[in-house]
């Protein structure tokens, strides 16, 4: 990992479909970054398709039909017309860039986060865990693969992915540095305090079990598909290898926003060098029958 990596967690109001207005507001909060000094802007789940709302009230056959259609005709190409245009961005700010699609992969569909610079693509992280209300709408992904960058290690967990212990140590098996948590939950009240509280403890367990750090930004807005509607608060954070948390969001529910934040490596290795950092005391030769 390079000795301070400056990261920004942005929580973007974009819409389903709407791929051009939201590459102009993510490239608007890709300034503001840059603005800021950060090397590695990450964005929410979903955040340039959009996320399509699945609480339908109406028909359940009806809506489902005509969602599924709608999730094929937003979905995106990697490689595409929408990641040539991240890449240009990524390159006039020198910057790294993760964003959130329904990805078209031809027969199926993925909930898919890349990781973008001026060269092109060079991190692609299929939502493994599909959570029921998604199902229809995507297939579960394959183990992620961490990337080596300019930055340090990269690895995503896309949301409900989060929840769940194996998915970030998939991850730190590859000598993972940076996780990116990108969310699209609106967990009661609706408001980003019960977003924060929802997955702080899910964040530092993964963040303290691995010795990473995590950076996490959730979806935000009022979002509108086939007669369905659905509004996320928004919110972000910044977790430390000890699993503390290092930064808060302090922009009101339900409006877009941006978090920015310095990574130590330095805090990194001595995270590593306690006696309580826990996956030293890893015995995976024990393990067999959970995976069994």
């Amino acid at each position: 990992m390079q000795e301070r990596v400056r990261v920004a967690a942005v929580a973007v109001d974009t819409k389903p479909g709407q791929i051009e207005d939201n590459l102009a507001k993510i490239e608007h909060w890709c300034r503001l970054a840059a603005e800021q000094a950060s090397e590695l802007v990450a964005f929410q789940e979903l955040s340039l398709s959009g996320f399509l709302p699945n609480h339908p009230t109406t028909n359940h056959e009806t809506w489902l039909r005509s969602a599924l259609h709608q999730g094929r005709t937003i979905a995106q190409t990697i490689p595409g017309p929408a990641t040539e245009k991240l890449q240009e961005i990524a390159s006039r700010y020198g910057i790294l860039i993760s964003v959130g699609l329904l990805e078209d992969a031809g027969n199926l569909m993925f909930n898919t986060q890349i990781l973008v610079d001026g060269s092109g693509v060079v991190g692609r992280f299929r939502k493994m865990h599909v959570p029921m209300f998604e199902m229809p709408f995507y297939n579960g992904g394959e183990v992620p693969t961490v990337v080596d960058t300019r930055l340090g290690r990269i690895g995503v967990n896309i949301c409900f992915d989060a929840l769940l212990p194996e998915s970030t140590r998939l991850l730190a098996v590859q000598n993972v540095e940076i996780v990116l948590f990108p969310f699209a939950a609106d967990p009661p009240p609706g408001d980003v305090a019960g977003w924060e509280d929802w997955a702080r403890v899910a964040l530092s367990a993964r963040c303290s079990e691995n010795g990473v750090y995590g950076v996490a930004s959730n979806y935000v807005g009022h979002v509108e598909a086939v007669g369905t509607v659905q509004s996320f608060p928004g919110g972000g954070m910044i977790v430390g290898p000890r699993g503390e948390q290092l930064a808060a969001w302090n922009t009101p529910s339900g409006e877009p926003g941006m978090l920015v934040h310095e990574l130590c490596r330095d805090n990194l290795l001595l995270a590593r060098s306690e006696p309580e950092y826990l996956f030293r005391f890893r015995r995976p030769e024990l393990y067999r029958t959970i995976a069994e």
